[in-house]
């Protein structure tokens, strides 16, 4: 299968590209959109091959469940069941973040397929702002599936080449739509009712920090992972793992093919002879303590200088990326600042860390 890249600018092009994405979609197949996160591979919900589609280009478990994409918030209604007593704060929280980066889940209406939930009782939603997708979805008029549009448990592409390299014959059509801004996938919360406000529990960080959350509810305190991120101990616990409550929660993602280690100090780390490594620094200062801990190949700087969290954000999968391909031994990451959008940088460097990979 040959997979076409479509430009979404000039405004003429836009036309032309939507226009094809919404054939393509009424056909029953997929097509990589452009969010203001991550790019998505988008299929329509109601239609079971698209979704059937979904899984298998991404080569995605069946028991991860996606994210549903409305056109309008007045659609919600179409896949999700509010229960009364979460209408007032629901409505607030999408005033406030919608369209935007963060996804609730919410009890499931009986039309939308046990594939998109995993056989959960709930669905993920969503509204994007990204033009791009808000166009496709109002000229096709339904809600969207729409997980990150790379293999299973990889980089999120935050481009549409890196979405290409993911994908590369195994989709029709990619629509170019830019770099994401945002950079890292939405924030996913869920809501428990309470008095005098809502209990959020914050299942995926993301764009929307807990200090934008706690506003309008109750920040409930973080389980334990589903699963140990030692990854000997994942591979030999035979007990029964509960079923995720949300996308992307498995202990081990966001994984580039290079092994991947992040140190929590420098004085973790030692280097083995013979073995090129690679650099993911914070902002680059030789005063934090890991500039000079090897002879590395390479040393890709998140902020450089700065130390700006949100620009770290939004050039983390980039840069992850670019290392992935140099060819070496191990990439070892810096952690970075935990407040903020920092808290969810560190969730995602953790869980590419969580299990050894060999190098492509």
């Amino acid at each position: 299968m040959e997979t076409r890249l479509l430009p979404t600018d000039p405004k003429d092009a836009l036309h032309e590209s939507v226009r094809e994405a919404v054939r393509i979609l009424e056909g029953g197949d997929v097509v990589a959109l452009p969010t203001e996160t991550v790019y998505g591979l988008a299929g329509d919900v109601t239609s079971p091959d698209a979704i059937n589609r979904i899984f298998e280009a991404k080569e995605r478990p069946a028991f991860d469940p996606l994210i549903v994409h409305l056109p309008k918030r007045d659609q919600l209604g179409e896949v999700a069941d509010v229960e009364p007593a979460l209408e007032k704060p629901l409505r607030r929280l999408m005033e406030a973040f919608w369209p935007g980066p963060l996804t609730f889940i919410l009890p499931k209406q009986p039309s939308v397929s046990d594939a998109i939930t995993a056989g959960l009782p709930t669905v993920a939603v969503r509204m994007s702002s990204h033009p791009v997708i808000k166009r496709v979805l109002h000229e096709l008029g339904r809600p969207l599936a729409a997980p990150s549009a790379n293999r299973f448990g990889r980089i999120s592409p935050t481009s549409a080449a890196a979405a290409q390299e993911e994908l590369q014959g195994r989709i029709p059509l990619i629509l170019d739509g830019g770099a994401c801004s945002a950079g890292l996938e939405s924030t996913i919360i869920r809501l428990e009712a309470a008095e005098p406000k809502p209990i959020i529990h914050i299942l995926r960080q993301g764009p929307v920090t807990a200090d934008q959350l706690k506003k309008f509810g109750k920040i409930a305190k973080k389980k334990k992972p589903r699963r140990e991120t030692d990854a000997e101990a994942a591979a030999t616990d035979t007990s029964p793992q509960p079923p995720m409550e949300a996308p992307g929660q498995t202990a081990s993602h966001y994984a580039p093919r290079t092994p991947f280690r992040l140190l929590t100090s420098p004085a973790d780390f030692s280097p083995e002879a013979g073995k090129r490594y690679a650099l993911l620094s914070y902002r680059g200062e030789a005063k934090d303590g890991y500039l000079d801990l090897a002879d590395f190949e390479e040393i890709s700087i998140l902020s450089p200088g700065s130390g700006k969290v949100p620009e770290a954000a939004v050039r983390l999968f980039f840069l992850m990326r670019q290392l992935d391909q140099l060819g070496v031994d191990e990439i070892i990451a810096e952690p970075v600042p935990e407040h903020g959008i920092g808290a969810a940088i560190m969730e995602r460097l953790r869980r590419a860390a969580a299990e050894p990979r060999q190098s492509a």
